[in-house]
């Protein structure tokens, strides 16, 4: 860790984190996923409340966890039933290696749970592809559904 940078902490998100993670949500949408989904579909996602609607929905079951790092949540994963049913990083605070270390926590979590854990990505965001294809996750097949497509990846707990 750099001199002066303050250690990462992970915890459980609470009612009170409600209105910085769906920030931090809509943010991480608006910038990153323009490239894969375009404008339009941004625009829609964010603008309907679909996406602090989703937040809200996980953090009011449970299984809502909190990246911080001396200061604002930097990043917060969603684990529903076997599945890291979404993970986000704050744009701003991407390659420092706390995608990784939220991924390895919700790996941790539900690996003491299931013997095979799931999420889903966009095809189109080779970014997420290849960061789950380098934390070893295995691609499966392409999920059927509306909207763009997505693809499956696994991980069981024999896999490194």
């Amino acid at each position: 860790m750099p001199t002066g940078q303050h250690p990462a902490t992970i915890r459980p998100a609470t009612g009170a984190d409600l209105d910085e993670l769906q920030a931090l949500a809509r943010r991480t949408i608006d910038t990153c996923y323009r490239g894969f989904l375009g404008d339009e579909a941004v625009e829609w996602f964010i603008g309907s409340g679909a996406s602090d609607a989703h937040v809200k929905s996980h953090l009011e079951r449970g299984g809502v966890h909190c990246l911080s790092q001396g200061g604002p949540i930097a990043g917060f994963s969603v684990l529903d039933g076997p599945t890291i049913d979404l993970m986000m990083i704050d744009p701003e605070r991407h390659r420092r290696g706390l995608g990784r270390l939220l991924l390895r926590h919700a790996e941790e979590t539900l690996l003491a749970r299931y013997a095979t854990v799931r999420l889903e990505t966009f095809t189109a965001n080779t970014g997420a592809m290849a960061f789950y294809e380098a934390c070893g996750w295995v691609r499966g097949g392409l999920l059927e559904g509306a909207g763009p497509p997505k693809a499956e990846y696994t991980k069981d707990a024999t896999a490194g």
